[in-house]
């Protein structure tokens, strides 16, 4: 008697297996191509959010000082023409897709700060109370952000073109260092 019995799977279990692997295949090969038309939708619709949100932020200076001095920020009136060029410029440069993931990287440390310092009890509840935490006013920004930090603007971006026009290959298309 064999403790552990070898299992031969028939042609029947095999053909089974290569279709749905060739089916699985397919499908993840056609969802790719919509990789940049979805990053393109994220870059556009939350780029034209935040410039909406930077440039009412640019218009109503005092009131933005006057949020920043009752948050304690140091240098309000500084802080808030900073914060409302960095939402302004920062959508219009995450629209167009150009100088992306460095874009991305800026609205996601401003993000982060405005959940530290003026969203801080929904930044607490992010476990307890999830729901006030993907309530705030950064969520949104802070996940579009972070998606096209993590993979990039897309292949409809100025980026891209430049990069094309260059001629210089994508991170993905250069070959890993060897020692």
């Amino acid at each position: 008697m064999k403790l552990f019995p070898v299992f031969r799977i028939n042609s029947s279990m095999s053909y089974l297996y290569n279709r749905i692997q060739q089916l699985h295949d397919r499908f993840f090969h056609l969802v790719n191509h919509l990789q940049s038309p979805f990053l393109l939708f994220v870059r556009l619709y939350w780029g034209w959010q935040l410039v909406q949100s930077g440039w009412g932020k640019l218009h109503n200076l005092a009131n933005v000082t006057n949020f920043f001095m009752s948050l304690n920020l140091p240098y309000p009136a500084q802080t808030a023409v900073f914060i409302s060029c960095v939402e302004f410029f920062g959508g219009i440069f995450l629209a167009l897709g150009l100088l992306s993931r460095m874009t991305a990287l800026v609205l996601t440390i401003n993000m982060v700060v405005a959940y530290v310092t003026a969203d801080r009890e929904a930044l607490l509840s992010v476990f307890s109370d999830p729901d006030k935490f993907y309530a705030a006013a950064p969520y949104t920004f802070l996940v579009a952000s972070v998606i096209i930090l993590l993979f990039g603007p897309g292949k409809l971006a100025l980026d891209a073109l430049f990069r094309w026009l260059v001629k210089v290959p994508s991170l993905q298309e250069t070959p890993a260092v060897t020692r």
